[in-house]
């Protein structure tokens, strides 16, 4: 037999549960999240590569780097809803077969505008493959206990996949050309198309009324003029420029009429009334709030790293890994301390470790200490992922199965946001505290210490080309003034994180647990000649009996 067969719900649920069938399934999604979440960081080291190869400008080589993650920001609720409505296994492999060939576009690409169009044609892939991970993974664990685990698995994934990144590149690129960093993508999706199709369950929700096609590119639309406005006010733009307020404005208004028009629409793409759930709204703005006040220090924290301690770009790497470490044992045993502690007290306390830990670092000074930063950072690591894990299972498990792809685009979605909305914001405040330190430096004209205010490596240029005694005096000054605007930061995001941890006080008490009924049609694939015989067989012997 061949093709596929409809079932109810009921038969559906037994067969996923039966064996180790959906633990297979929970493997596939993994590499599928562990293929996103490594092309999103990637690329990164690479860049001077391709700049010395390609020529792009300066506005083709910030697209080339934000292209990727802008467009898989603006599409996630589109293909989001987009599975709920034609299946959640169809966009996944659709995403797959396209993320594989924008991947070879991008190795061989001989022009930067080729390199943005295939970097633009992953964010496709990417937005088709992340909602549908979390969809799919919410149908075949309808257990929460089972599912709280199946999460802290695929989150820790997500974690090894963008610590994995930068290392994995560096790695390709003393080894061969900038392409190859594209080319590991092909062989994994080789792999996952014909073993995604044998093993993922086909489930969609309920197919009442016609697709909202207008409401969809309008969201679309929306998203990708705010991320692009935010991503601009974070990358140090002017928040007067009209590059920078136009798509915000148009974003905004965007999303304000998607938001009326799914109020009144009969058949709305994403069900606002999830919203009204004090456990899914509460989760999803603990989500932002954590992305907020964590991503822009991250960035941060790098340069520090480097310009600050002087470490190499790999030195680096390996001096955070143990916050990867960190947030993936956080992770894996996210099931057992929701079971025990439940989301409120969970989530409240990841805040408050993860506050404990940015609190910590303000001891970071202008020399390396290894034990505050392996003891901050672990800190952070394991309060970051602990706080996620908890927000993202009660807003999955809060969402009803049949709106499981349009939960799971809002959630990241709101990660998305978060992060760019962080950048920003925490890169506004670092440097309203950095630039004043460098007005009056003794020898320095105005226009070099306007010219260092912008940032700790432009301020090292500047102190190399004046150089002598002014010089060296430029750049103690811009050191200082950057460990001074460090601290603030960190201040400012220890708030943030308290803000949070006030916001988790409306989660439940108590993790719910048990199985949950279902919503929506899913498909099996068809079983085997042998298969079909035997379950015939047993039927007769039934009846005669």
């Amino acid at each position: 037999m061949s093709g596929t067969t409809t079932a109810a719900v009921r038969p559906r649920r037994r067969a996923a549960q039966t064996g180790t069938s959906r633990w297979l399934v929970l493997v596939v999604l993994c590499a599928s999240l562990l293929l996103v979440a490594l092309d999103a960081t990637v690329l990164h080291v690479a860049v001077p590569a391709v700049t010395e190869d390609l020529r792009p400008g300066a506005m083709e080589l910030l697209w080339i780097v934000d292209v990727y993650p802008l467009v898989c920001a603006s599409l996630l609720i589109l293909f989001g809803t987009l599975g709920d409505r034609i299946g959640r296994r169809r966009v996944l492999l659709l995403g797959y077969g396209l993320f594989g060939v924008a991947s070879a576009v991008a190795a061989f690409a001989q022009s930067a505008e080729t390199l943005i169009l295939a970097r633009a044609l992953l964010g496709v892939g990417g937005a088709m493959i992340m909602p549908a991970t979390l969809s799919i993974l919410r149908q075949v664990f309808p257990d929460r206990r089972e599912r709280a685990l199946a999460i802290g698995i695929w989150s820790a994934v997500a974690a090894v996949g963008a610590a994995v990144g930068p290392l994995l590149g560096g790695f390709l690129l003393e080894h061969f050309w900038w392409g190859s960093v594209f080319l590991v993508n092909i062989p994994l999706m080789l792999v996952s198309l014909p073993v995604g199709r044998i093993l993922l369950p086909e489930s969609r929700g309920e197919r009442k009324g016609p697709w909202d096609v207008t409401g969809a590119l309008m969201a679309a639309a929306g998203l990708f003029g705010t991320v692009l406005g935010v991503k601009r006010l974070g990358g140090g733009e002017a928040v007067a420029s009209p590059f920078t307020v136009l798509p915000l404005l148009i974003g905004a208004a965007l999303l304000f009429l998607f938001v009326r028009r799914q109020r009144r629409h009969p058949h709305p793409l994403v069900d606002l009334r999830m919203f009204g759930r004090p456990a899914f709204s509460t989760s999803v703005g603990c989500i932002v709030l954590a992305m907020l006040a964590l991503v822009g220090l991250e960035l941060i924290a790098a340069q520090y790293l480097q310009l600050v301690l002087g470490l190499s770009p790999l030195q680096t790497g390996l001096r955070l890994l143990p916050l990867t470490v960190a947030a993936m044992a956080a992770g894996l045993a996210g099931a057992r301390m929701l079971r025990r502690f439940g989301p409120r007290r969970m989530v409240c306390c990841g805040f408050c470790l993860t506050a404990v830990a940015v609190l910590t670092l303000t001891a970071m000074g202008g020399t390396d200490d290894t034990a505050l930063l392996l003891a901050g950072f672990v800190l952070l690591g394991f309060g970051l992922e602990t706080t996620l894990f908890g927000a993202y299972e009660s807003m999955l498990s809060e969402a009803p199965a049949d709106r499981a792809g349009g939960a799971a685009a809002i959630g990241e979605t709101s990660y998305q946001l978060g992060a760019g909305i962080g950048i920003a914001l925490l890169g506004s405040v670092m440097n309203a505290a950095y630039a004043p330190g460098l007005r009056s430096v003794p020898g320095v004209p105005r226009h070099e210490s306007a010219a260092a205010g912008h940032s700790l490596g432009e301020a090292y240029e500047v102190a190399g080309r004046i150089g002598g005694t002014a010089g060296a005096a430029l750049r103690r000054a811009a050191r200082d003034s950057f460990v001074h605007g460090l601290h603030v930061t960190l201040l400012v995001s220890a708030g943030l994180l308290l803000l949070g941890a006030v916001m988790a006080l409306r989660l439940p008490w108590v993790m719910q647990c048990g199985e949950e009924p279902a919503g929506g049609e899913v498909e099996l694939p068809a079983p085997r000649e042998a298969e079909a015989r035997a379950e015939a067989a047993a039927g007769k012997s039934r009846v005669s009996a």
